[in-house]
């Protein structure tokens, strides 16, 4: 036990003393802040565009639909020849709608054209046909002599409430606050594992091509070794996302208080409180916020916690094995991909099939394998899980990372002496029945 303590301190204190991780621990949060001010920026200046389009409708049935907005500026070019409009098109503008001569509107339906050098997206093409649809369907009903401003008139608007078999109110859209939240936990932990279960693959294949390797093991036993490695890359992983944490939170309440003391924001929450029940939008934050509140936030915490450190544990033992049994990382790479396998496939399931049906089978059959668990489980934690599923799942988590742990030291033991050849499967098979 005191050589595992020895192993541990020395695996944390060469992580943070080293240069790579002292950077990325200052760079990430400004990285992150960065990435998002660039993101921000982009959609501001991908919104603030106006795409110029032009239109030439000779019989002039549906220009009339197409009016400016804030995103797209219409060009009627329908008096000059179609010839001449398509060459000014293709110069000055992104595209050209064309409406070519028809005896009656009902004639353009298969007939209009999007001329453009760029293929357009759905979203556009569902907007133009939209407006044509509606065009048609005004003078078909009105052939019919039927009042279409009365049908307008007479469409409603209708509201569902989503409530409870309790009573209890509850909101549209929580359940993609839900999923959001469960995946930024899930999320975290995949990244965690990808990232930290290479440094140990890593600081093994260089013990061992250093031939340090040689001199450790003759003090230390080869399954102290690996857990210490595995147990000091993890604190060294804990620490920089805690400063990342307390960084990213230190932020958010230095924001808030600058906000909170601008005139500016003073006045607008006078306005706010001056303003009676009449402003729902307000009072629909409330609501969500209530909302969220109401999530096993407690319960996810823990989760997290329990999850987060037996799935690194779990992969990370595999991602030491793998070390060991080679040279160097461009051999590693025909081992990996089995180990990252399961972790892409616990956020696919989680994307689709968490966020249909949390309880469904496949979600929660996915919530219980210890190789997705850890994914899938946080994911389905907030739309409200048995507390006996969330242990039974630790269990299997915990159960399987000492099983793993055990074939991982195997091969460990074996192939940490091993130099110059790059095993295949069926070698590695054959160490864990030594």
């Amino acid at each position: 036990m005191k050589n595992l303590f020895l192993i541990i301190n020395r695996e944390f204190i060469n992580k943070v003393r080293n240069k790579s991780f002292i950077v990325m621990t200052i760079l990430g949060p400004l990285l992150i802040l960065g990435m998002t001010a660039l993101i921000a920026f982009l959609t501001k200046i991908n919104d603030s565009d106006i795409k110029k389009i032009a239109i030439h409708d000779a019989n002039q049935y549906v220009i009339s639909e197409f009016k400016n907005n804030k995103h797209t500026e219409y060009i009627d070019l329908s008096a000059l020849p179609i010839d001449e409009a398509k060459a000014q098109a293709s110069e000055s503008y992104k595209a050209l709608i064309y409406v070519p001569q028809a005896d009656s509107i009902q004639q353009i339906a298969k007939t209009v054209q999007y001329i453009s050098e760029d293929s357009p997206s759905l979203d556009a093409i569902f907007s133009i046909e939209r407006k044509i649809n509606d065009v048609i369907t005004r003078n078909n009903i009105e052939k019919l002599n039927i009042d279409y401003k009365k049908i307008d008139e007479a469409k409603a608007d209708s509201e569902i409430t989503v409530v409870k078999f309790s009573g209890e109110n509850t909101l549209k859209g929580i359940n993609e606050i839900k999923i959001a939240i469960g995946s930024l936990f899930g999320y975290l932990i995949m990244m965690f594992i990808i990232i930290y279960g290479n440094y140990v693959m890593r600081s093994v294949i260089e013990e061992k091509t250093n031939r340090i390797i040689e001199i450790i093991i003759s003090s230390v036993k080869p399954f102290d070794l690996m857990m210490g490695k595995i147990i000091g890359n993890s604190l060294a992983g804990i620490l920089q996302f805690a400063i990342w944490a307390i960084c990213g939170l230190a932020i958010l309440l230095a924001a808030h208080s600058f906000m909170g003391s601008s005139p500016q924001v003073a006045q607008a929450q006078e306005m706010a409180n001056a303003i009676q029940h009449g402003q729902s939008g307000l009072d629909n934050i409330n609501l969500y916020i209530d909302e969220v509140m109401k999530l096993p936030i407690a319960t996810l915490l823990i989760s997290f916690v329990v999850f987060f450190t037996g799935g690194y544990f779990l992969y990370s033992s595999l991602y030491a094995a793998i070390g060991a049994a080679v040279d160097n990382e461009t051999d590693s790479q025909q081992f990996l991909m089995p180990i990252i396998m399961p972790l892409m496939l616990g956020v696919y399931v989680g994307f689709f099939t968490v966020m249909n049906d949390p309880h469904g089978t496949v979600a929660t059959i996915f919530s219980f394998i210890p190789f997705t668990s850890p994914i899938v489980m946080l994911m389905r934690i907030p739309f409200g899980v048995p507390l006996w599923q969330i242990i039974t799942s630790m269990i299997l988590l915990i159960a399987t990372f000492f099983a793993v742990v055990w074939f991982a030291s195997k091969i460990y033991r074996v192939g940490i002496l091993m130099y110059g050849k790059k095993p295949s499967w069926k070698e590695i098979y054959k160490w864990l029945k030594y």
